[in-house]
């Protein structure tokens, strides 16, 4: 049997000269904002609360990332922009600008 930590070959993917595919990257935010979703909606549930509340808005802004991702591919968003982090090893998704050449 496979140990459940190991990282899938084909989940973390290189180019030649060494920078992660863009569809390693694309896999890995979309695994942050799933677990960024899961997270605030865990929160903002009336579970936990009081009864009689309706739950309230979720304050949550910033998760750890999965780890079926290394450190790397972390660092490679957020020096593209996508995304920051703090000292405290959370990442939070930041807002991307429209593109200016779409009508």
């Amino acid at each position: 049997m496979e140990p459940s930590d190991k990282t899938p070959a084909n989940l973390v993917e290189k180019n030649p000269d060494g920078t992660f595919t863009k569809e390693t990257l694309q896999r890995a935010m979309k695994a942050l904002k799933k677990r960024l979703k899961v997270t605030r909606l865990d929160d903002s549930s009336k579970l936990g609360r009081d009864p009689m509340s309706k739950g309230g808005e979720s304050g949550i802004v910033a998760v750890k990332p999965p780890p079926q991702y290394p450190a790397e591919v972390w660092q490679a968003l957020e020096a593209k922009g996508r995304i920051r982090g703090d000292r405290h090893g959370l990442y939070e998704i930041l807002e991307q600008p429209m593109n200016p050449h779409a009508d």
